[in-house]
């Protein structure tokens, strides 16, 4: 076996990427990952006719020159996503350049989180900057102008105990998440009763809101519903949805349950909560960005509602955990509508 057969041998079982191009700076070898990766079959054309990035390019040029390993970056992309590859140039051998190993790793997911990270961490001092800014307004007029007048110092107050509990709220939803996302691989095997769980939020739903006309009106199914659940957690996910519909979707709520012997996403049997309202609507553009943390259609009205950004993050967190789906539809004056769909217990 020669040289190049065995190197093709090693890139064929790479889990990677990988071709391999000799010093007329033809394609030699390519495996299955890299015709995928490159949209063809390349064996046999000048690299520069499946590599048609400047950057790469050099690269390669350059340790077919002078034998040295280098490093560059192919971008990538697919349908609707974009890829970043690191790419390894490798000279065969180290006397001449005889040739370069290619080999391309995928870098997207680690740059993504890193982002994602970056992000993260700069929505979180924004959101909190606001209200510390306040209470320390606050502070230092209450240590001067305020300190002898007792109407005024009722006021700012009032005010510190809001943005306080804002900033509380805000901790406290960011703790259920990172607990949320570090039981996302544990399916909870408690029992569950729909029902009751969904009549509980729409009490305290009730009871939070008792000043509005309409609130959250829910027909219980005839029969039982059991899931294999947390019910705290699904207390949360309605609780959330139900609020939302209370703020934002007109003061009120329709609850709906369907039971279909098989739903087609989870593959059996399966509840659907329709927690429908008679709101403005969301435009279409929104809708795929509403579980995002933070993401917020309209952001001085959700905080001055007391919203932090995060709730349907958690709702959407809570019923991936339980083996569900959260689906949005809307129409613009219309109303909007939320459906959690979760199996149901197949041992109860």
């Amino acid at each position: 076996m020669d040289r190049i057969e065995a190197f093709t041998t090693v890139i064929s079982s790479m889990p990677m990427p990988a071709l391999i191009i000799g010093r007329s700076r033809r394609v030699l070898s390519m495996n299955a990952d890299a015709c995928a990766l490159l949209g063809h079959d390349g064996t046999g054309l000048h690299f520069t006719a499946i590599i048609r990035q400047p950057g790469p390019i050099a690269a390669i040029e350059a340790t077919l020159a002078d034998a040295e390993h280098r490093r560059s970056v192919y971008a990538a992309r697919d349908v609707d996503r974009d890829f970043r590859h690191e790419m390894e140039v490798t000279p065969l051998r180290k006397d001449a350049a005889a040739g370069v190993l290619i080999v391309f790793q995928d870098v997207s997911d680690a740059e993504g989180l890193g982002q994602m990270r970056r992000d993260f961490v700069a929505n979180v001092s924004h959101e909190l900057r606001t209200p510390l800014t306040a209470l320390l307004g606050f502070i230092e007029t209450l240590g001067g102008a305020a300190a002898n007048d007792p109407a005024a110092r009722a006021s700012f107050l009032d005010m510190m105990q809001h943005e306080a509990e804002r900033m509380n709220r805000l901790v406290q939803d960011l703790l259920s998440l990172s607990q949320l996302e570090s039981q996302k691989y544990s399916r909870p095997e408690g029992k569950v009763d729909l029902s009751e769980v969904i009549g509980e939020a729409a009490r305290l739903m009730h009871n939070a809101f008792a000043t509005m006309k309409d609130g959250v009106h829910f027909d219980a199914p005839q029969e039982s519903v059991f899931l294999n659940g947390n019910r705290d957690q699904l207390l949360q996910v309605f609780r959330n949805l139900f609020e939302n519909a209370m703020k934002y979707g007109g003061g009120s709520a329709q609850v709906r349950v369907s039971l279909p012997a098989r739903e087609a996403i989870l593959r059996g049997p399966a509840a659907i909560v329709d927690i429908i309202d008679r709101g403005p609507g969301i435009e279409a553009h929104h809708i795929p960005r509403l579980t995002e943390r933070f993401y917020r259609i309209d952001a001085h009205r959700s905080r001055e509602q007391g919203g932090t950004g995060l709730g349907l993050a958690i709702v959407k967190h809570i019923v991936g955990r339980h083996g569900g789906r959260l689906r949005i539809s809307s129409v613009l004056g219309e109303g909007s509508t939320f459906s959690v769909v979760l199996p149901r217990a197949k041992n109860f």
